[in-house]
């Protein structure tokens, strides 16, 4: 079972990124998908979560009006749109598979990251 984030790289703040996080070896679509991310010298932190079926999505404070997480079943994929972006949100960004359909910040599996970096 493995969650493949990818998508991350340099962009110019005000500029947009795309992370896709893909599912192998089983399928996540009932469960609820996060993303997080940690900073330099920061802590991991929550970004967003979508339901299982997608009709449900939450946001951190910071990130509300310029993220957008969505999910492809089918494809076992969820995706994280980025406007927007700040240098602040220079980070390694994780996805994670929630134990449920609903979010309930208890996790099963993690995928391993992948860098945004935002220059000013």
């Amino acid at each position: 079972v493995q969650l493949q984030a990818s998508g991350g790289g340099l962009v110019q703040a005000g500029g947009s990124l795309r992370l896709s996080c893909a599912a192998s070896g089983r399928t996540f679509s009932s469960n609820a998908m996060d993303w997080f991310r940690q900073g330099p010298g920061k802590e991991r932190e929550f970004v967003a979560a979508i339901s299982w079926s997608g009709s449900n999505t939450y946001y951190a404070d910071f990130v509300k009006g310029r993220f957008t997480i969505s999910r492809d079943n089918a494809k076992n994929t969820v995706y994280l749109q980025m406007d927007s972006l700040k240098p602040e949100d220079t980070a390694v960004y994780y996805c994670a598979a929630d134990r449920s359909g609903v979010h309930t910040g208890v996790y099963d599996h993690w995928g391993q990251g992948t860098l945004v970096t935002v220059s000013s």
